[in-house]
């Protein structure tokens, strides 16, 4: 069965590896031969969330590229993604529905659009995500 696109291109912090991650990871490579996926740095998620990432970015790495729908690897430095567009040349990007329809996301749309390039929207799995991961380990490090 031929793919729909040749290069796909996602991102993501992937902190706290979960289905939510994966699920993106496999979607998106059901629909390009060749699937880069971004793992963002430290330092890019704490300029943009405030807050370091509970698992170190060398060992986020070496998850999403452990994981068997992933092709290629490389650091998320900077949230400009007409700039990874230049450097890693993808005809479609796939991201979480959480951003669709924001004026962000029209912007890039557009943007990509003068190139060929897709922005492909997957749903957002409901009931799991780091954040939440993250404030259930917190409460259990609480003293009581």
């Amino acid at each position: 069965m031929k793919k729909k696109y040749k290069v796909g291109y996602t991102t993501g912090v992937f902190d706290l590896f979960h289905i939510g991650h994966l699920n993106i990871l496999e979607k998106a490579k059901e629909q390009c031969e060749y699937l880069i996926v971004g793992v963002s740095t430290d330092e890019l998620v704490e300029s943009y969330k405030n807050k370091t990432p509970v698992i170190p970015f060398e060992e986020r790495m070496k998850i999403v590229e452990s994981i068997k729908y992933t092709d290629r690897v490389v650091p998320q430095v900077r949230m400009d993604k007409m700039d990874a567009l230049k450097k890693l040349s993808f005809d479609v990007m796939f991201h979480g529905d959480d951003w669709k329809g924001s004026l962000k996301y029209n912007e890039i749309e557009q943007e990509f659009a003068k190139f060929g390039v897709d922005i492909v929207y997957f749903p957002y799995t409901k009931g799991t995500s780091s954040t939440q991961l993250t404030d259930v380990l917190n409460k259990i490090k609480q003293p009581i």
